[in-house]
């Protein structure tokens, strides 16, 4: 069975060779003196740089949080362009795929492009946010896991702690592979119904398949819950949001992709040689950053 995952390491590339961490602590001052706000996060870990560390590679800090959504502590993992975030820092939710986690989510190599993309004055700046999400497919779930909750009530809250986001903690855009591009699209409808819209939407080999593969994954109850979700039966719900895919020819989800595209016809959608795997996944850093980039807000306390 092929498995809805993708799975680079923490660092994604952007750690040095050896693995060499540091601590922030909580009164580290931004912007190098020019502001009073920390990150504020206890025990924050620092993925350093390459071997003479530099903000070009971005960052990854990792967190520990008590989710009451998903009655069970989850890391929170973000993704920075540089080693300390700017004040309100436009954020992404970044959401992995069937078996990852936090600390495996996005396509290899982001981090690093992210940062270089930034400090070249390619893309705005923004950073990324990964939460565990288990293997619900993201959707609000009938045991007392709900880690769509998780997304729409408690990470905003986090990010609000560190002054990341816009003034309620909110990402202005979505992203997701796999399992995670599925629930990207299902966010991008909640935030919608909430009149909370995201300003853009983006699912690398989103996991759109029928019924009878879907089943297997034994997370709904039926399937009317499955098709009350499913992207693919509920695309007038994401209208207007901008949405970008991406796509391998040899996916064993590209039909179903492609039936999105044929319906949905979104902003974006590159259906190019390669497979379910992080070779192809790592392809699409550059118009992925490229998309997002075209969204974020731009604010010029981000530019000091």
């Amino acid at each position: 069975m092929v498995s809805d995952s993708a799975t680079p390491p923490v660092d994604d590339g952007a750690a040095s060779a050896n693995g060499r961490r540091r601590r922030i602590s909580r009164r580290t001052a931004l912007l190098g003196g020019t502001g009073v706000a920390t990150l504020g996060i206890t025990s924050l870990c620092v993925a350093s740089s390459t071997a003479q560390p530099t903000d070009i590679e971005g960052s990854v800090h990792v967190e520990r949080r008590y989710s009451r959504h998903r009655n069970q502590h989850v890391d929170v993992v973000y993704k920075l362009p540089r080693q300390l975030p700017w004040p309100g820092l436009p954020m992404v939710l970044l959401l992995h795929g069937r078996g990852g986690t936090a600390r495996r989510t996005g396509p290899p190599g982001l981090t690093s492009a992210l940062g270089k993309a930034v400090s070249s004055g390619r893309t705005p700046p923004f950073g990324f946010v990964a939460v565990d999400g288990g293997n619900t497919y993201w959707h609000e779930h009938d045991h007392g896991d709900d880690p769509m909750g998780m997304l729409l009530e408690e990470v905003p809250a986090w990010l609000r702690e560190h002054d990341l986001g816009d003034s309620r903690g909110l990402p202005f855009a979505v992203a997701g592979t796999s399992m995670g591009g599925f629930g990207a699209l299902l966010y991008a409808r909640r935030r919608s119904e909430r009149r909370q819209p995201v300003y853009a939407a983006a699912a690398l080999a989103p996991a759109i398949m029928p019924w009878r593969k879907m089943r297997t994954r034994n997370v709904w109850r039926n399937q009317a819950q499955w098709r009350s979700m499913d992207p693919l039966a509920n695309v007038d719900k994401l209208r207007g949001i901008p949405t970008g895919i991406w796509c391998g020819d040899d996916d064993p989800f590209v039909d179903g992709v492609r039936a999105f595209i044929r319906r949905a016809h979104p902003e974006v959608a590159h259906i190019d040689n390669g497979g379910h795997n992080n070779k192809y996944f790592r392809t699409t850093v550059p118009g992925l950053l490229r998309f997002l980039g075209r969204y974020a807000p731009r604010r010029h306390r981000y530019l000091t």
